[in-house]
């Protein structure tokens, strides 16, 4: 497909946007390559990245073997989403221990809108399809409520396993790879090893993060292949269940103590904004749940435009 030096610009933005929502463990990147317009060219060509990839490399060169994995769009999304992660690693850290509420209630009302945006995608609703959407939204609940594990693992196998799992989770719309590694007890190692610039650890969260991707998009880019609408009523229900994860309002169920020898929060409930323990927020937090929302909005409108 051939592009403008400026639609592979917008094509890293989008990917910049894809890191700063995998960082944050409840918001996942594939729900912004989805309402971006950019979901299915994805997979398409993760998948693309095969050995006919290295059977043309061989037989036709590099030029002819980056055309068929589509290998300027991989680059630009991927050179965006690793900026992104970098960048943004401490400013996220940062906000998510200084100012919880406005940064979920942003993302709340971002993931509200893209809920409404996936399911406007589906055209033709019945029993199977509610049902399917019904079971998405159970998984995804069932895996916000899920108890992070206790401890600080970082062995080898450990962070490879883990980087493959949470790119799993990554390019599915709803499922946050950053609660994935949190739930794993891995997204302190993963931030840390970003923040230090261990480069053992990125090494091997990268390389898992490989594996896991060329295998799982295969069976996503199979699912849309053949289950179409059924593969976008389980993933809208993934989106939907995970709201339980970034609503604003928390009661601290258990607390653990980090490295730095500070108490935080290990295990969390939902609860009313009114018998939240200290300032809510509220008007603000509603301000920026609609802020988040109308991302999504404008995000639409303008891949719509560009369709037509």
């Amino acid at each position: 497909m051939q592009r403008s030096f400026k639609e592979y610009l917008i094509i890293f933005f989008k990917g910049m946007a894809m890191g700063a929502a995998d960082v944050v463990p409840g918001v996942s990147g594939g729900t912004i390559a989805f309402i971006s317009g950019i979901y299915e060219e994805l997979l398409e060509s993760i998948n693309a990245v095969n050995f006919n990839a290295l059977k043309t490399l061989k037989s036709e060169g590099f030029k002819a073997m980056w055309k068929s994995i589509n290998g300027n769009f991989l680059f630009s999304l991927v050179l965006g989403i690793g900026l992104s992660i970098v960048s943004f690693a401490k400013l996220i850290r940062w906000l998510l221990e200084n100012e919880p509420i406005l940064v979920w209630a942003f993302f709340f009302g971002l993931v509200i809108a893209s809920v409404i945006f996936v399911a406007k995608q589906i055209k033709k609703w019945n029993f199977i399809i509610v049902f399917m959407l019904f079971i998405g939204t159970a998984i995804g609940y069932y895996i916000t409520i899920l108890p992070p594990i206790a401890g600080n693992y970082t062995s080898n196998w450990f962070l490879f396993i883990a980087g493959s799992l949470a790119i799993c989770a990554m390019i599915l719309p709803g499922i946050s790879g950053g609660f994935i590694l949190l739930i794993l007890g891995a997204y302190k190692p993963a931030l840390d090893a970003l923040n230090n610039w261990d480069f053992k650890s990125i090494f091997l969260l990268i390389s898992g993060a490989v594996v896991g991707l060329l295998t799982f998009s295969r069976l996503l880019k199979w699912l849309f292949d053949k289950y179409h609408t059924l593969t976008l009523a389980v993933l809208t229900g993934f989106i939907l269940g995970s709201l339980n994860k970034i609503w604003p309002w928390k009661e601290v169920l258990t607390w653990r103590t980090n490295s730095h020898g500070v108490k935080v929060p290990f295990s969390e409930k939902s609860i009313s904004p009114f018998a939240f323990e200290g300032n809510p927020e509220l008007l603000w937090a509603i301000l920026l749940a609609i802020i988040g929302f109308l991302v999504i909005v404008l995000l639409e409108k303008s891949a719509t435009i560009k369709t037509n």
